[in-house]
């Protein structure tokens, strides 16, 4: 017998209580912040953004038409205001990596275990940094450096290669497929011993394996990554649909969740492959480093522990520093005057072309400028990273925040503000950064901040300098697209980069 119309009247009436006016009723504290009407009853409103690959872009536009303090969820508040970064993320606030309903944001980013970036508990987070941190300190770093430059070759013969093909003329590319193999390559050969032989091959395959134990099959590292990025960053707006997903009749959110798992894949191929030849491989990076390191009770990280941090280095190493590598082409191919100042200090520093070390780029103060406002007009993440406030709450911009409140600093809003970079904030003009504020210093948060900020920042300060160098010593490009069309997961990636390449003729 088919139910009664009133029964599921009584339903959806219930549902709507339970998930949008509780919310409402219970975030009492934070009602008076304005915002987009919906997101103050429902998360839809930043899940739907998020799906559009347009969060960042729907945030900023918000706080430009509701002031600082804007309410994106029912109990969340982006704060667009530089002076609230330490409040928020500095050092012994105790705030949490943060939860919306019963579940954490960053559930939506766990594959085989809690690695380091999706861990919530405080002290599992000190356990794991104190393990990983080491790996990343300068010294440590400078010995990977080897890594870097073996790959660097491989790509710069294979651009040369590609200008031959040309006959002197420009050679018309996508540069950024070969930026993302590249990058996949460094952090391949960093993490697991070995590259993903992706430049050698000019395409990108990756074995992956459910199990140690399991047949391989293959597919698309960076596809697969890019829609990891994509559907975990939209479903951490709504952790309740994670176990759902899957169902979702929308091929992103299918294909998506399929990615996490064939992400995870990845990493356990590479894992064994490592572990069955750890006895012939004798050499210094990042998985000998974690391999080698032990916690404080003196264990070693197991073998799903040990793939999961490996695991979180490929996520941190591969398409965030692609994306960075061609918004800095493109960035600066569309401002020839700065083409031409960064070049010239290369030629200076470097007489002969080819692929340089870091110690003779490393002074090189605009190669310098020029990396810092790619990260500042183009931050490869661009959202707000939420945090939980706890103990006896926070008042920020005159407003108290209680504990269990999630609070966010949009890093492209404050990397765009002219309140803080002037009415240039929104070009791209490297030399601001020789005559820097202490404001814009501390305002600057591409790597985050406090003790939850990026651990490879060593790694990639020094490998986008010795990207940038190689491609602008060696290269002189012709820009063939005016605007660099991105889509934001949870990172904020461009979609391609026509450009004709040919060798410079010095």
């Amino acid at each position: 017998m088919f139910l009664s119309l009133s029964f599921w009247l009584f339903v959806l009436l219930f549902l709507a209580v339970r998930y949008y006016i509780l919310p409402w009723i219970r975030n009492h504290n934070i009602r008076n912040i304005r915002g987009p009407a919906l997101a103050a009853f429902s998360n839809l409103w930043l899940l739907y953004y998020c799906r559009k690959g347009k969060r960042y872009l729907a945030v900023d536009e918000a706080h430009k038409k509701y002031g600082t303090l804007v309410r994106i969820q029912p109990n969340h508040v982006s704060i667009a205001d530089d002076e609230a970064i330490n409040s928020i993320y500095g050092h012994g606030n105790g705030f949490l990596k943060s939860y919306f309903i019963c579940s954490d944001y960053y559930d939506a980013f766990v594959s085989i275990r809690r690695g380091l970036f999706n861990t919530r508990d405080r002290a599992e987070h000190t356990r794991k940094r104190k393990i990983v941190s080491h790996t990343f300190s300068m010294k440590s770093v400078v010995q990977f450096e080897q890594y870097m430059l073996n790959n660097l070759e491989i790509f710069l013969s294979q651009w040369n290669r590609l200008s031959n093909l040309a006959r002197g003329d420009y050679c018309r590319i996508d540069a950024l497929p070969w930026l993302n193999y590249l990058a996949f390559d460094i952090i391949g050969d960093l993490a697991f011993g070995a590259p993903f032989g992706m430049l050698e091959k000019g395409e990108d395959v990756a074995e992956i394996r459910v199990s140690p134990d399991a047949p391989p099959s293959y597919a698309s590292a960076i596809d697969v990554i890019n829609r990891r990025g994509e559907v975990s960053g939209t479903l951490g707006c709504l952790p309740s649909l994670i176990p759902y997903a899957k169902y979702i009749p929308d091929s992103f959110f299918t294909k998506g969740v399929e990615s996490i798992g064939k992400l995870a894949g990845i990493a356990i191929a590479r894992v064994k492959e490592r572990l069955a030849n750890a006895q012939n491989i004798d050499r210094v990076d990042l998985l000998a480093r974690l391999m080698e390191a032990r916690d404080e009770n003196g264990e070693k990280l197991g073998r799903e522990e040990l793939t999961a941090e490996a695991l979180t280095q490929l996520i941190a190493g591969s398409d965030t520093t692609s994306n960075t590598s061609c918004a800095l082409l493109f960035h600066t191919l569309k401002s020839p005057e700065v083409v031409s100042k960064l070049q010239k200090e290369l030629d200076e520093a470097l007489p002969e072309p080819g692929v340089p070390t870091y110690q003779l780029i490393k002074d090189l103060t605009y190669l310098d400028s020029v990396i810092k406002e790619t990260m500042r007009v183009h931050s490869t993440s661009s959202l707000g990273l939420p945090r939980v406030v706890v103990g006896d709450g926070l008042t920020l911009n005159d407003h108290f925040f209680p504990a269990g409140t999630v609070l966010s600093i949009p890093s492209y809003t404050i990397h765009h503000s002219k309140k803080i970079w002037g009415e240039d904030a929104d070009d791209f003009r490297p030399e601001r950064w020789t005559t820097l504020t202490e404001r814009q210093k501390k305002a600057f948060i591409p790597f985050s901040f406090g003790p939850r900020a990026c651990v490879g920042r060593n790694v990639a300060e020094i490998e986008m300098a010795l990207i940038a160098s190689t491609i602008f010593r060696n290269f002189e490009f012709q820009l063939e697209q005016d605007v660099l069309e991105t889509r934001e997961g949870f990172l904020r990636k461009p979609l391609f980069l026509k450009v004709g390449m040919r060798k410079r003729k010095i």
